[in-house]
């Protein structure tokens, strides 16, 4: 699994996922760290990453465009250091690996973790 870990995370996120057994890059690494949310979806789309971040935005950006790809892990902790929820977070992209690697959002907070298979639907009770 290739993760791009957006700006607003810690670079030390990419060591830790990278021991952990994954593909991490930092997007200070690889973009212009002031581009816009959507290039970064789009970046990461492009080469088949998934982008994990600590930013609500990407949730919105995936409603609006209907998008199938690039799926997106968004931390709601306060503390989002690989210290504290490192732990959490592995096991989810392990756990979630498969609706992951089909597109989804997947939200990790302190109680639970929750997914939503991309493109976003609109619910049937308001068709």
């Amino acid at each position: 699994m290739k993760i791009l870990i957006d700006m607003n995370l810690a670079p030390a996120w990419a060591d830790y996922l990278v021991a952990e057994g994954f593909e991490a890059v930092h997007w200070v690494t690889v973009g212009d760290p002031t581009a816009p949310d959507r290039v970064l979806m789009a970046w990461a789309a492009e080469r088949g990453f998934i982008l994990f971040t600590h930013d609500l935005d990407f949730g919105m950006l995936l409603a609006a465009t209907k998008s199938k790809s690039p799926s997106v892990i968004q931390m709601r902790f306060q503390d989002a250091t690989p210290r504290a929820v490192g732990a959490e977070v592995v096991h989810v992209l392990r756990s979630r690996r498969s609706a992951i690697q089909a597109g989804a959002l997947v939200t990790i907070d302190k109680l639970r973790d929750r997914v939503r298979i991309l493109p976003f639907e609109k619910d049937t009770k308001d068709a």
